[in-house]
This record gives structure tokens, sequence and C-alpha cells, in this order.
């Protein structure tokens, strides 16, 4: 596929495409610079050659051109050579280094092309030696291998044709069977470096994508941590100004007292949401110092919990059976915290007026328990929105952390949520 309906098929934004390759691009062949980058060419088109493809095509112009003098001497000075064949062969070997510059485009089309004309010319030798070369470089070893392998064969018949007139018969075969077979031998080599040289920039690139893949989950799971903790830090808050402004909707006559100590409730409640909400805001914000200076709630500031929802108008019985809760670890201490709140949260918007009992137990290497129950409430209970995420959300947060959690309906008729967070010795 090319660089165009690659494009259209899929489309992603230019910064989100990694450079496959951003080095300096006039030493690279032309081959291996489409490999490394297939769009260069663009429109299905051959890739252009490079400065670095010039000085190689004409160096091998100039090779194949001066080993054809060296021949055409030779050639002269045999006296077996009629002078038309000579003049011929001159011609064939013209045409043979002129062909040169299609290996690029050809070089298996060339490198066949080349075998009957390195037999009948001596002057194409050159031109047969670099379309060999070529072909090793530029195909698979079996395409290689058959023209290299026509070579060799034709090389007796070659010589006693045409014996050399300085190098005895048995000394020119085996030298140039060797000589073919170094030639393709040198081409496997560079076509070996050259894959070398793709599959490690493939690599590379495929670190890269996997990299920014795992940037990104990492930034996913952060924003879903952030989220579950603004659901608990705020839904704790928003219940009390709900739960405290129906009051105040459904009772106009309460006395002023009572009445005072709502407002006062729902005035706490939303400056401490709004609190809360800054701090979160600031995390996601990175360039945002986080120099709020409130620390995260652990398993320490449970009875503080417990009071606030007092305060609130809850009954809450607390039983913290922790000998030193200070000594719990901050991410254990937190998630304890974050499922109690949970379950004050749900007994106030779910079971109004009912007594929640909340108990946390726990030793070093027995885990910490922790439990929020809370019986069926009298009457029926005005429905109170929530998004229905907070028992999912906990779960997932005490999984995190290597525990478990249950939840559900107990057989008196109340609700129970239950969870065991590891704490080692």
């Amino acid at each position: 596929m090319n660089g165009e309906k690659a494009g259209r098929t899929s489309p992603v934004p230019a910064e989100e495409t990694p450079a496959l390759f951003t080095g300096p691009r006039w030493f690279i062949p032309s081959a291996v610079l489409h490999e490394l980058d297939p769009g260069a060419a663009g429109n299905g088109r051959r890739p252009r050659r490079t400065a670095r493809d010039w000085i190689v095509d004409f160096s091998c112009f100039l090779f194949a051109v001066i080993v054809g003098l060296t021949a055409l001497d030779a050639l002269r000075q045999n006296p077996n050579v009629p002078p038309g064949l000579a003049v011929l062969d001159q011609v064939v070997g013209a045409l043979a280094c002129a062909a040169v510059w299609l290996r690029r485009r050809w070089p298996l089309g060339l490198a066949v092309a080349m075998v009957p004309v390195t037999f009948v010319s001596d002057t194409a030798g050159g031109a047969g030696i670099i379309a060999l070369f070529t072909l090793a470089v530029h195909r698979p070893f079996r395409y290689a291998a058959w023209v290299g392998g026509v070579n060799t064969a034709l090389v007796p018949l070659y010589y006693w044709l045409r014996p050399d007139l300085d190098i005895p018969y048995v000394v020119s075969v085996p030298f140039a069977m060797l000589l073919t077979v170094a030639i393709i031998g040198w081409g496997m080599f560079v076509r070996a470096k050259r894959q070398l040289m793709v599959s490690l920039r493939d690599r590379a690139r495929r670190a890269e994508t996997e990299a920014r893949l795992r940037a990104e989950q990492a930034q996913r799971l952060a924003r879903e941590a952030i989220a579950r903790e603004m659901h608990d830090v705020l839904a704790h808050r928003l219940t009390l100004l709900s739960v405290h402004a129906g009051a105040l909707e459904f009772r106009p006559d309460a006395p002023p007292a009572e009445t005072a100590r709502a407002a006062g409730v729902i005035r706490e409640s939303a400056h401490e949401a709004l609190q809360d909400l800054r701090e979160i805001i600031g995390v996601l914000r990175a360039a945002e110092p986080d120099d709020t200076g409130r620390p995260q709630p652990t398993l320490g500031a449970l009875d503080t919990l417990v009071a606030e929802s007092r305060e609130a108008g809850m009954k809450v019985s607390l039983d913290l059976r922790v000998a030193d809760p200070a000594a719990v670890p901050s991410s254990v201490g937190r998630t304890a915290y974050r499922i109690a709140q949970e379950g004050l949260t749900n007994a106030r918007k779910h079971a109004p007026g009912t007594e929640v009992t909340v108990s946390v137990a726990g030793a070093p290497g027995d885990g910490i328990t922790v439990c929020v129950r809370n019986p069926a409430p009298e009457g029926e209970v005005p429905p109170v929105p929530g998004s229905g995420q907070g028992l999912i959300g906990l779960t997932e947060r005490a999984t995190l952390a290597g525990g478990s959690l249950e939840h559900g309906p107990t057989p008196q008729g109340g609700f129970a949520v239950r969870a065991w967070l590891p704490w080692g010795p």
C-alpha cells in the first residue's frame, strides 16, 4: 500500500505519528531508506536515489569501464581473436557498462541478461560482476545462487573457448569460480547488514510505540483513580447537602435552631466540597503545584468522619479495634477510610434515620476488616439521585489494594458492606 492510500485509510494526526527516520538521509541507501520510511517515495514509485546512491552507482559504472578497458587491451593482444569479433566485443561491453545504471530498477533481469553477455564478451566482465553483486544485495539468496551457479557452470567452457595467454587453464577456472562465490558472499553480507539496520530501527520504533502506549495507559489509570477519588470525596459532601436541603424543603415550619443547624451543615459541607474539588483539579493540572497542604485521610481520621456524620444528624456507632491506627500503611488506611465513608454516604441516602454501625478490626499479619451495617429504614425513603458506581469503585479499589469487598442486603432486611484489606507484618 502506498503512502497516499495509507493516509486515506488510517488518518492519524501528524503529531501522533512517530518519525520513522529523523537522521541525515544523504548517506542512507535508497532501498534501506524505503524500508525505514515507506512513505518517502509516495504514490508507489521507486525511492529516489540519494547522494550516496549516485556516488555508488557512478563508482560501479567506473569499475565496469575500467575492467572493460583492461579486458579490451588483453583482447587486442590476443592473436586468436579476429578484429571484427573484437569490435563486436567492444560494442557489447559498452552497452553492458551503460546497463549498470539500471541495476537498482531491475537487479534480477540485469543479472540474468549478463550471463550470456559476459559469456560472449570479455569487456562486459566488470558489468557482470556488478550485476551479480547487485542481485545478491537486493534479492534473496536463491536468486543469486541460481545465477551464480549458471555463471560457475559456464566458467570451464568459457576458458576452454577463450584460454588466457598468461594464466594456465587449471588456475583460471578455480580462480573465476572463487571470484563468483566471493562476489555473492560479499553481496549477501551487505544485504544482511542492511536487514539488520532495518530490523534494529523497526525494533526501536516498536519500543517507542510501546513506551507511548504504556504512558497513555498510565495516564488513563491515573485519571480513573482520580475519578474514583473525586466520587468518594464529593459524594459524602454532596449527600449532606442533599439531605439537609431536602429537610429544609419538606419542613418549612422547623424550629429556628434546627433550621440554623441545617444551614450551617450545608454551608460547611459546601465549603469542604469546594476544597476537595480544588485539590483534585489541582492534581489534574500538571503545571499546578500541590500546595494545599491538606494530607489525604487515613484510618486515623475515621473518628473525625464519624463525628462529622453525627453532627449531620446521623446515628453512627464506631467500633475501632486497631491498637495503633497510625501504624497502618497509608494506602491501606486510606482505602479503609474511603470504604467507611462510602458506606456512611449510602446509609444516609438510602436508610435515613437508622443507626449505622462501623466496625474496623485488624492487626499486622491478619489484615484489616471494615464492616458498615445498617438496618432497614422505617417507612418510605424519598429517592436520592446517585450514580450507582460507588460500590463498584470500592470493589475495584479493594481489589487493587490486594483485598476483597462484599456488599448486599442482610437477612434482617438491612444492608452491609464488608471488606478485607492486607496488612503485612
